[in-house]
Order: C-alpha cells, then sequence, then structure tokens
C-alpha cells in the first residue's frame, strides 16, 4: 500500500501549459507557462514529433523567455509548452569513465547508455570557503616547463592562454595522458567536429580515456546545450571529488562557455557590455570555477581551463576576468610556436600563485635562477642576434648567453615524452650550472 500512496504523491495532477508568441532566433517568447529561471520545459512541434526541450532563461510581464536544447525548425506560434517541473540536471556514477558522452549524459562513442548512481544538480551551491583545506600536495604533470617552474597543486585552479593554434589542445592532451590524478574529466565546449575523435584518438590515446570521462558539445550545437556541457562536467567532477578522488578538470575553452552565456543573456534581454558580452558573463566564470577546489572528503578538482585569447589580445574581458579568478595562468606564445618549441609555455609571462607553497627552498631557489637567467637572456635576445653585444661587457649576461640552450631544451618536449618532476628538476638544476 505504501508503494501506491507514494505514488500518488508523487504524480503530477496538474500541468502548467504556456503557447508559443513569436520565435527570434534562438529566442522563443511564450504566455506561460508559470516557471521558474532555469526550469526545463517541453515544445511541442507537430503532432507525432517528440517534443523539443527549452530552458527558462527570462522572466518579462505575461511573458516567459525560452531557448532550445534543439532545433526550432517546425515550431510556430501557438505551439503548446509543457514545464516538466524539473531544473536541469545530470546522472552521474563510476559507469561514465572510459566514456564519451554529450552535455546530457547521452553516449556519443556508440555503446551502449552508462548505468548511472544518481542525478546531481548542474548548479551546486558554493562550498564555505572556511570548509576548504588549503592546498598544499603537488600535482605532478610529466610536462617539464609546469613540474619545474610553474608547480601545480591538487585542488589548485589554472588558465591556459593562448591564441588560436598555438596548441591549447595537443597540451591538454599531454596533460590528460601523464598527471598523476586518479580521475580525468574533459569537456569540451564548442570545438570543431573534426577535433573531437581526434583528440580522443591521437591526444588522449586509450590508456587515457581509460580513466577520463570525455564532454562533448560542439560548435554546431545550441548555445543552452555548450553552456550546460560546462556545468554537466563540473557536476561529474564534483561527483567522482566526493567519493575521496583526486579530478582533473581540463575544459577546452572557457572562452566558448562565454560566448555561449553571452548568445542566452542577449536573448534573455540583458544589456550588451564590454565587447558585447552581458553582466551575467561576468558573474557565471567565477561562479563556475569556484565549485573546483578541495573539500574536506579529502577529494580535490584540479582545474585547467583553456583561454582562447581574441587577436592574441592577452587583455580582452574574458581572459582578464578568468585570470583575475584563477590561482595561476600559463602563457602559450605564439612566438616560441613558430619557432618549433612545444609545448609553447612562455615562462616569464606565466605564474602560478601556489608556487611558495609546493615547492622547497632549494627548489625555489633554483627556479628563480632559471627565470632570472631566461629573463636576462629575453631582454637582450635582440642586442645579441645584432651582433651589437660584445662578449665580457656583462658577466650576467655572458652566462645567460651560455645557458639559454640548456634551458630552453629543458622546458622543449614532444608530444609523447613524459619526465618524472625529480628528472626534470635535475635536468633543470645542470642547465642553470651550465650543463647540456
Amino acid at each position: 500500500m505504501q508503494a501506491y500512496l507514494d505514488a500518488v504523491r508523487a504524480a503530477e495532477l496538474t500541468r502548467r501549459v504556456g503557447r508559443v508568441l513569436g520565435i527570434s532566433g534562438q529566442r522563443i517568447e511564450a504566455s506561460g507557462p508559470d516557471a521558474a529561471i532555469g526550469e526545463v520545459c517541453e515544445v511541442q512541434a507537430e503532432p507525432g514529433v517528440p517534443p523539443m526541450l527549452a530552458e527558462v532563461v527570462g522572466v518579462a510581464p505575461g511573458r516567459v523567455i525560452l531557448m532550445p536544447y534543439g532545433d526550432t525548425r517546425g515550431i510556430g506560434a501557438g505551439s503548446p509548452i509543457v514545464a516538466s517541473g524539473q531544473p536541469p540536471g545530470m546522472r552521474v556514477g563510476s559507469a561514465l569513465l572510459g566514456r564519451v558522452i554529450d552535455a546530457f549524459g547521452v553516449p556519443i562513442d556508440g555503446e551502449a547508455a552508462p548505468a548511472a548512481a544518481e542525478v546531481r544538480s548542474l548548479f551546486a551551491p558554493p562550498i564555505n570557503p572556511l570548509t576548504r583545506p588549503r592546498i598544499g600536495t603537488l600535482l605532478e604533470t610529466g610536462v617539464r616547463a609546469i613540474d619545474t617552474l610553474l608547480p601545480l597543486g591538487c585542488g589548485q585552479r589554472v588558465g591556459i592562454f593562448a591564441g588560436s593554434g598555438v596548441g591549447k589542445s595537443t597540451l591538454l592532451g599531454m596533460l590528460a595522458r601523464d598527471v598523476k590524478a586518479d580521475v580525468n574529466v574533459i569537456a569540451l565546449i564548442g570545438e570543431r567536429g573534426r577535433e573531437v575523435r581526434e583528440f580522443v584518438e591521437k591526444s588522449l590515446g586509450a590508456e587515457g580515456l581509460k580513466r577520463s570521462v570525455v564532454i562533448v558539445a560542439t560548435s554546431d550545437q545550441p548555445a543552452l546545450v555548450r553552456t550546460r556541457a560546462a556545468h554537466a562536467a563540473t557536476a561529474v567532477a564534483e561527483y567522482f571529488r566526493d567519493q575521496g578522488k583526486q579530478v582533473l578538470l581540463m575544459m577546452d575553452s572557457i572562452t566558448r562557455f562565454a560566448m555561449a552565456r553571452r548568445e542566452i543573456g542577449l536573448a534573455a534581454g540583458e544589456p550588451p557590455t564590454a565587447r558585447g558580452y552581458t553582466p551575467s558573463v561576468f558573474s557565471e566564470i567565477p561562479a563556475l570555477c569556484e565549485r573546483c577546489g578541495t573539500t574536506d572528503s579529502g577529494g580535490a578538482i584540479t582545474a585547467l581551463y583553456t583561454v582562447l585569447v581574441e587577436g592574441d589580445d592577452f587583455n580582452e574581458p574574458i581572459a582578464d576576468i578568468v585570470r583575475a579568478t584563477l590561482d595561476g595562468h600559463i602563457m602559450l606564445s605564439r612566438t616560441l610556436a613558430h619557432e618549433g618549441h612545444f609545448p609553447a609555455i612562455d615562462v616569464l609571462q606565466s605564474a602560478s600563485r601556489l608556487a611558495s607553497d609546493l615547492a622547497s627552498r632549494d627548489e625555489l631557489e633554483l627556479m628563480s635562477a632559471a627565470v632570472e637567467l631566461l629573463a636576462t637572456y629575453e631582454r637582450n635576445r635582440q642586442m645579441v642576434e645584432m651582433g651589437a653585444y660584445r662578449a665580457g661587457s656583462s658577466a650576467a649576461i655572458d652566462r645567460a648567453i651560455a645557458v639559454a640552450p640548456a634551458l630552453r631544451e629543458v622546458l622543449r618536449q614532444s608530444v609523447v615524452e613524459s619526465t618524472a618532476r625529480a628528472t626534470a628538476l635535475q635536468r633543470l638544476r645542470a642547465a642553470v650550472n651550465g650543463g647540456v
């Protein structure tokens, strides 16, 4: 009898229904239903056709503004809209490991749907800052330039800034394969469809995929799907973190997430500000990033967000807000990429804000000496290459010229190469001391 009573209590005895008034691009205006912001609704296009899902993104007097999760073709004035009563959620569980799924958890790798353990909200409540353990455990990545000069900690959040075609996705693939984490959660937001399979098979590889969950929303999908994929990836990472696991969350890219959020904000009637971005973009990026980090469960989410800087302008609005929000930044240089130096990490423009907490005193002195030598060489590089510098004029410049090739060789690394941090530090020390 109890089961019947529970079924009656859970039954939906009323339906909240509205009608489409007009469609402009991806903006649907409707009279009703009586729904809240973020609620998912069903829009019936034609009889016999499965309804299309749409999300409420704005409310105005006598109007509800929705954006679709799919194609709006077939929807017309008067099409019925039914509120589902469900906020956006994501099914999570260990069965997601090794799978490639879309923003709704539906597999796109041709295999059966994974059995999910529970449903999580896409928008988790913020963590109390005073319950977050301090970051003090170093995370080895296998990338020498990062492990030696830009050390990362478990629970740290870092941005990878670069223009197009400089090697962001390749660097992410290297990190996903070799990082010392329990689980990788990889969100490909607004990627070209061609690049998805290339990343999974070439950059990530079979071994990397075994401990990874890949969530994909390609560039041709609606803005809501792209933003949902970012929140879904964070929800999956939170699930594994709460199991006490060390999780590496990689999002490529947060810039395309911001562009999708701008599209949603403009459709909802928000005013455009810097470069057309709406105010909600600058509040949602910190809210998304702050969900990562350490918790008292013993697990942590270490987050790497790629930032696609427009026109190689590292001070454009999204790069600025991300750099101010995160715990460090890794700058990729187009000049280094053109010189064949990969990964094209410009260590002089990059920073890890937790380096002093993660490295020993001797390591910090070594890092400082290496950076000083590189900075001295770069400052005088043009003069040296022009032949205007005479050897013996400055002992500091002479030493920087002598060790620069060995230092750059330490920081250069092939895609398939991985180096233990202890070995990388030994090589860096030998280079600083004048070894080859």
